[in-house]
């Protein structure tokens, strides 16, 4: 079975980032075990360990837990976020790039 180790990015809905400091491992199935019920078009699985995420405090205790339950995982380190940084006072400078309407 493989296994993706992660930290989450930021939600865009929220500007703090409450739920990004845990490092998460979650179980990749393959698209073999899923299967289309004929009647609903639900789709449905037999594997129900795509339904676990396990989350940790740092990526050394996931790689850990991963080793020790003799999982295929993958690291994937977090990208940087970019901050843009703004005023107010921007708004209504001089050199604006683009007119300033109401």
């Amino acid at each position: 079975m493989h296994a993706r180790i992660y930290k989450p990015a930021k939600t865009a809905m929220q500007s703090g980032k409450r739920k990004s400091s845990k490092w998460i491992l979650e179980y990749v199935g393959d698209a073999g075990s899923r299967r289309t019920d004929p009647l609903m078009g639900w789709i449905s699985s037999t594997d129900t360990t795509g339904q676990v995420r396990l989350t940790f405090d740092s990526c050394e205790d996931a790689i850990a837990f991963a080793k020790r339950e003799g999982l295929v995982f993958s690291v994937e380190e977090q990208r940087d976020s970019k901050r843009l940084v703004k005023s107010y006072s921007e708004n209504f400078s001089a050199d604006r790039k683009q007119p300033w309407t109401h």
